[in-house]
C-alpha cells in the first residue's frame, strides 16, 4: 500500500495503523511512547501529545479527541 498524496489521510493512515497495535484500555503516555516507538511523524507524535491526560478505552475513544481537535480529516 502506497501513502496517499493527501497530507490529511496520511496522517489518519499511520494513527490508525498505530492505534491497530496498541493495548487497550491505555493511557496517553502510553500512545505517545508507542507512537515514537513506532517512528510516528512530529505530527502524529504533537497530536497525541495534545490528547488530554486520561485513560482511553478504546481506538474510537482517541480517535474522537484527535477529529475534535484538529478538524477534518480523521473519520471524515
Amino acid at each position: 500500500m502506497t501513502a496517499s498524496a493527501i497530507p490529511g489521510e496520511s496522517i489518519d493512515l499511520q494513527i490508525s495503523d498505530l492505534l491497530s497495535e496498541v493495548q487497550f484500555p491505555t493511557y496517553k503516555d502510553a500512545l505517545v511512547d508507542a507512537a515514537r516507538e513506532a517512528g510516528a511523524s512530529n505530527e502524529v507524535l504533537s497530536m497525541l501529545d495534545g490528547l488530554p491526560e486520561q485513560d482511553y478505552a478504546d481506538v474510537a475513544s482517541v480517535t474522537r479527541y484527535i477529529s475534535g481537535n484538529f478538524g477534518p480529516g480523521l473519520g471524515g
